[in-house]
């Protein structure tokens, strides 16, 4: 067995608040930089969180960046590069 299946649901949902809490706060970590390195980004955070409690996807995505997805966009979103670009590309590759 896993043992992420042994972790307490209070314990993983307090870990999980924190790492949400973290993404809000370092808006200079753009979620193309997330995907190029990681595979995932706070999208496929807030697509999840609204998979798993039946969210819409506007909704999953405000509790995610704590504000409307839109506004969280024109604040901090820069344009991606196309090396960036290429990066997530290669890196999503890898995601099963």
């Amino acid at each position: 067995m896993d043992p992420l299946d042994h972790i307490d649901d209070a314990v993983a949902a307090a870990a999980f608040r924190r790492l949400v809490r973290h993404l809000r706060h370092r808006t200079d970590a753009q979620n193309v930089e997330l995907m190029g390195l990681a595979g995932f980004c706070r999208n496929c955070l807030s697509d999840w969180v609204g998979e798993a409690g039946g969210l819409d996807r506007e909704t999953a995505r405000e509790a995610i960046y704590g504000v409307p997805y839109a506004e969280w966009k024109a604040r901090h979103q820069t344009e991606a590069t196309p090396e960036q670009l290429a990066r997530m590309a290669e890196s999503v590759k890898r995601n099963g």
